[in-house]
This record gives structure tokens, sequence and C-alpha cells, in this order.
């Protein structure tokens, strides 16, 4: 079986455990802990808690939930975790779970309250609201009501319809809040969650991208020994970061593998050799597997299947790549028993790895790998997000036309095509693509957006006008997307005029294509890639 290299929640490093009650923000609660430079961890509220006490949390948060604490089968927390000496922090429908644990009383009262709210703060001087506002926006998202809070706990905050809307207590390091201030909509939420994390938990802000590369390299180097490995490079900040992280750790004993499976864009395959080579002076080795990749897909149209077999055949290549760095090295060299992969952990939440979690797609990464991998993982990347893993990039030195790249996935361009994947489509793909990313680089959009995948809808033909003379051809979706991590997206609004010129440009210049259309769809309810 494959394994990974040791996460950061395994090593030295505080870990505070987010357990997740069903919130839609439990991943946006995992990254203000981590922008307070403290490592977080989202666990599912299904975990016993002996096996959350076995991580040897520092402390614990609470998240919120779509539940009330009334409804039968709602999610609950074993009163054993407020024992153990481990600081926790409640909200929302955590503060409620944790109130109705200890003793205190949550009310089915009608006393509802949905978005911006103002925070009446009683105790200013308290551990969590020193500092803060007497009144304060906050935004709030329940039914239930605290009225009355356990025996011990002082009552700091309160609204206009709920007496009990946060509460501490510092003797025991338990503290609550019924409202989200992980949200930006509450104002002074990151600085209460920071001081429950430096005051409540006693923690320390030292989880830095400085101590993520030590930690990772010393990880490495353990893992790997003498041994050496090898990286598929995909031109991608993942990757180029996973690979450059692990060269800094074992040098020479890397050798990265790019894969032409002709999935790229246009110009792709020129910029990794030139832009990764000249920064890192990485030892690269490209494999022509066109030919392979296009007749393992033909005739494939569900995306699910295609993500799958590209993933399987990317292993297959880089174990005959691995025969033949073998077999160059002569039989005194080490053997490659490595593969590096550009994880993140978006990935691994949407993949059903996140221990609890819904499987939306499989990541080429993550599930679409084969049960017979012949290699051990290495994953320095799996535990971060993603603008994460770009300050880990500028850490290790890497230009900035690699770490402010857009996003790109794995599987290329044969995920941007709905229907089955030929190279007279990919290469219809490609020119589109290119005009494209042209134009939002010239108009100077390309750090405003996360990124902008663009889609062929290889199976639909509309009827269009085009030289005095009906045609019957191909749509093209536009997908611009803001997001800060993927987990959750945001259509961009492209200036109407940038739209204007790329949607001219593709049907003028892009054979059998003749209409373009915007994907003005947020994330959820859709991905930001179409399959």
């Amino acid at each position: 079986m494959a394994s990974a290299t040791p996460d950061p929640a395994d090593t030295a490093v505080d870990t505070v455990l987010v357990v997740d009650f069903g919130a839609q923000y439990a991943q946006l609660i995992a990254r203000r802990v981590r922008e307070a430079r403290v490592y977080s961890e989202i666990v599912p509220h299904s975990m016993p808690v002996s096996e959350m006490l076995a991580k040897n949390p520092k402390a614990i948060i609470l998240s919120g939930g779509p539940s009330s604490v009334y409804e039968p089968g709602a999610p609950t927390v074993d009163k054993a975790l407020f024992e153990a000496g481990v600081p926790v922090f409640g909200m929302c429908y955590g503060f409620q779970l944790m109130a109705t644990a200890l003793g205190g009383v949550v009310d089915n009262s009608g006393a509802r309250e949905y978005g911006r709210t103002p925070l009446s703060v009683s105790q200013t001087g308290s551990t969590l609201f020193e500092g803060t506002p007497a009144e304060q926006p906050v935004w709030m998202s329940h039914g239930d009501a605290c009225s009355a809070a356990p025996e011990g706990f002082t009552v700091t905050a309160s609204t206009a319809v709920v007496p009990v809307a946060a509460f501490e207590n510092d003797a025991k390091r338990l503290y609550g809040v019924q409202y989200h201030p992980e949200v930006m909509h509450s104002t002074h939420g990151q600085q209460v969650l920071e001081h429950f994390l430096y005051r409540g938990a006693g923690l320390a802000p030292t989880w830095t991208t400085h101590n993520v590369v030590e930690e990772q390299v010393a990880a490495i180097r353990a893992q790997v020994g003498t041994k050496r490995a090898i990286c598929g490079l995909s031109g991608g900040v993942d990757s180029a970061v996973a690979a450059a992280l692990v060269q800094r750790a074992i040098g020479d004993q890397l050798t990265c593998v790019y894969v032409d499976h002709g999935l790229m864009r246009k110009g792709e395959t020129e910029q990794v050799e030139k832009d990764f080579v000249a920064a890192t002076g990485v030892k690269l080795k490209v494999v022509d597997a066109e030919e392979r990749f296009l007749g393992a897909l033909a005739g494939v149209t569900d995306p699910e299947e295609k993500r799958k077999i590209i993933g399987r055949e990317f292993i297959r290549v880089f174990e005959q790549a691995q025969a033949e760095i073998i077999a160059e090295a002569g039989a005194s060299g080490e053997p490659v028993e490595f593969l590096v992969q550009g994880t993140l952990y978006p990935d691994v939440v949407e993949s059903g790895g996140g221990s609890g979690t819904a499987n939306i797609k499989s990541h080429h990464n993550v599930g679409g790998l084969p049960e017979d991998l012949e290699f051990q993982l290495i994953e320095p990347l799996r535990k971060l997000f993603k603008d994460e893993v770009r300050m880990v990039g500028q850490e290790l030195g890497l230009p900035e036309e690699i770490v402010q790249r857009q996003p790109f996935p794995g599987p290329g361009l044969g995920i941007r095509i709905v229907g089955e994947v030929t190279k007279d489509r990919l290469d219809l793909l490609r020119e589109a693509d290119a005009i494209a990313r042209a134009e939002l680089t010239a108009a100077g959009l390309d750090r405003e957006i996360w990124q902008c995948p663009v889609v062929l809808l290889a199976d639909v033909r509309s009827v269009g006008v085009q030289g005095d003379g009906r045609t019957y051809g191909h749509p093209i979706v536009l997908r611009p997307v803001s997001s800060e991590d993927a987990m959750t997206a945001d259509w961009s609004r492209l200036p109407y005029e940038v739209l204007e010129r790329i949607s001219t440009r593709i049907t003028n210049e892009v054979r059998d294509v003749n209409r373009v259309v915007v994907d003005v769809t947020s994330k959820p309810p859709g991905t930001i890639e179409w399959e």
C-alpha cells in the first residue's frame, strides 16, 4: 500500500482540531485558524472523542451546523470532550451543543436570527472580547437560542432577542459564541478567534511558511533516506511547489517526469521545460504519451471514468519512467520507490478523504489512483490550502510566473471537454483557451480571478450564422471564478468589453465554434470544473 509523507499534525506542531458538524464554514474556520499562524485540521463529528484526543490537540473548535439540538438524530457531542482539559471553543451549533452538554438551557423559542446582527458585549475585558467594541456587528444563523449558561460560565454577550450570545469559563478554558466569528461579516470575528487561540488556549503563532518548509524537508529526508523519487510535473503551481520542496530535501535523488499526454494547453510543454528547469535546475525527463492517453480515452464520455483513466495512465507512465531511470543509473543506483504528488487539502476533502466527508469528485491524485500502485507517495502539500502553497513556493524562491499561475487540473483539458476526448477537439479547445487567457492577461485580470476554465461542449451543437451562411457549431463555455481556496467560489464579474473581445475572437478564429457563453454559477452548487 502507498504511504504518504507524515503531515504536520503528526509532528511537534501544535494542532487545533475543527470538529465539523455539517457546517458550510468548516473549511473557512480551519483557514482562519491558520491565518492566525496556528495549524488546524478538520475532523468529522462522528470521530470518537478518544480518537480526537489521541491526536494530542492543543485546542478544539466545534463548528456550526444545519441541525437543531432537539432534532431526532441530530449530531451530538460526548461530554467527555469538555472534561479532558483541552480548551474548547463552540461556534453557533457547537456553542449550543456545549451549553446543553454542560447543563445550560437551549430553547426553541422562535428567537431566530439570520444575517448581520448587533451584538452587545457586557464583559469587554473578557478573554474573548478584550479590546473589541461593546457594540459590534456579527453574523448569525440560528433558530434555537441559549437562555441560560451552564454553571460556572460567565455570560459575556447578548443580542436583542438572545440573552446568552457568548459565554466563557476561564477556569476550564471553555468558550462559546452563538454567531459565526469566522466570516468577514463578523467585523471583529478574527480578533475573537485569535483571543481564544492565544489567550484562552495559550497557543503561540508559530506555524509559519518557513516552519512548514523546514518540517516537510525533515520529514521527506527521513522517509526517503538514500533512495530516489520521481515527481509528475504538470506545470501547475501544486506540482511545481511539491517538486521544489522535495528537491530542497533530497536534491539529485529527485527526477521530475513531465508527461506530454496531449491534454495540456497551448505552449504548456515549452513553458514547463523553460521556466521550471531554469528556476530550480531539477532533472527533467519528458515522456511523449499522447497516443497512449488518447487511445485509453477513446469512446469514453463519463467524467469520473475519464479522471480514473487519466490517473491510471499517469501511474503506468511513471512506472515505465521509473524503469528507464533505474536503467540509466546502472546497477549501483538506488531504487526509485517514491512518487511525489501535489495533492492539496481541498483535493482530499472533496474526494471524501476528510474522514466522513462526502465524495464530490475523484481527484486524479486521490480517488483516481489504481489499487496496485507500486510507489510510496510523498504528498508534502496534502494539508495545505492553495494560498498556503503559493507562500511555500515564494519561500522556496520560485519565480512569480510559477507561484501565481492560475490553477490547472492534473487531468488537463481531458475534463474540460464534455464528451469524448479526441485530438481534433483538444486542438479546438486549445485555441479557444489560448485566446481567453491572452485577453484576460491583456486586461490585467490574472490576479483578480482565481481561474477561468474554458470548456468545450463537444456533444452539443447550436445554430449560428457565419459568413452569411447557417452553421451548426459547438458552444464554448467561459467559467471565470473568484475564490480563496477552491472550497467555495463565486463567478467573476468580468468587464463586458473583455467578454466581448474573447467571444469575438473565439468565434472568428476557432473553427467549428459559433457561440460563447459564460457560466455564472457559484460553488456550491456547481463545482469549478465542469467534469
